[in-house]
């Protein structure tokens, strides 16, 4: 299947390593130049040559902090100053830290929302712009499957993230008379470093060992087993092409059967 991104370029977020590497990745393979964005910049830029040694496509690096407010205003300016144009932007951040509601103080709600969702703001009110000078654009939000069904212990991912699910709502009818798309995916369980660490964290609390807890969270999924970043990033790419021309307002789970729910 021909996913009509030879030649666009994407905005990847979070892309050193787990879903946002693995879905640049994947962009990258279908054709599209990509920038890529994390806080460290010697991970970025290995990120950056590994994608373009496995594809073959342009790939920028730029260390940069996405819930810094400057930071959006420069990852679109490198796009627009490396590849002429913008037409896909992926958000992606790691999670806030797990625990229960009385263990979070206002200043750990505030770093919550600047991370996972004003980032999602900034990034998005810069790159509409250019994409609508582009007469086509494509955002995807990488979520978690806790907007549609909240996981235990996560009370500040459950509640800042279900925000960003609002704002893409609203904005895919702001922005259908532009033709740009904006949807949501909602990983549950993939294999990452974020997931490895929940799993450390709530080993700790159990007195349980991290592989207990990963074969217990396994043997909940319905197909036994815990995702692959790859498994999403197939997925972000299929909503970031032109084969998705008539999908928009979507937030899209990715979690084996997890969600018990009827939509």
């Amino acid at each position: 299947m021909d996913l009509g991104l030879t030649g666009k370029t994407a905005l990847v977020c979070g892309a050193s390593r787990g879903l946002g590497y693995a879905a640049a990745l994947e962009l990258a393979a279908e054709g599209a130049n990509v920038v890529l964005c994390s806080r460290t910049e010697a991970d970025i830029r290995a990120a950056a040559d590994r994608i373009h040694s496995a594809t073959g496509a342009r790939a920028a690096a730029v260390a940069a902090d996405v819930a810094e407010p400057e930071s959006a205003a420069l990852l679109v300016r490198t796009a627009l100053e490396r590849f002429g144009a913008l037409h896909v932007l992926v958000t992606n951040a790691g999670g806030p830290p797990p625990g229960r509601f009385e263990s979070h103080s206002d200043a750990a709600w505030q770093k919550a929302f600047e991370l996972n969702l004003l980032s999602a703001v900034r990034l998005i009110r810069e790159c509409i712009p250019p994409m609508r000078q582009a007469g086509w654009g494509r955002i995807v939000n990488i979520t978690s499957v806790a907007v549609k069904q909240p996981i235990d212990g996560l009370i500040l991912s459950n509640s800042v993230r279900a925000g960003v699910i609002g704002l893409a709502k609203t904005l895919s009818n702001e922005l259908a008379r532009d033709n740009i798309l904006v949807n949501n995916v909602c990983p549950g369980f993939i294999l990452t470093d974020r997931t490895k660490s929940l799993f450390d964290s709530r080993a700790l609390a159990e007195g349980r060992s991290p592989e207990e807890i990963r074969e217990s969270v396994a043997a909940s999924v319905p197909l036994g087993r815990l995702g692959e970043p790859r498994e999403l990033a197939a997925l972000v790419a299929f909503l970031c092409s032109e084969r998705a021309s008539y999908l928009t307002g979507t937030s899209i789970q990715v979690d084996g059967g997890l969600l018990k729910a009827l939509m």
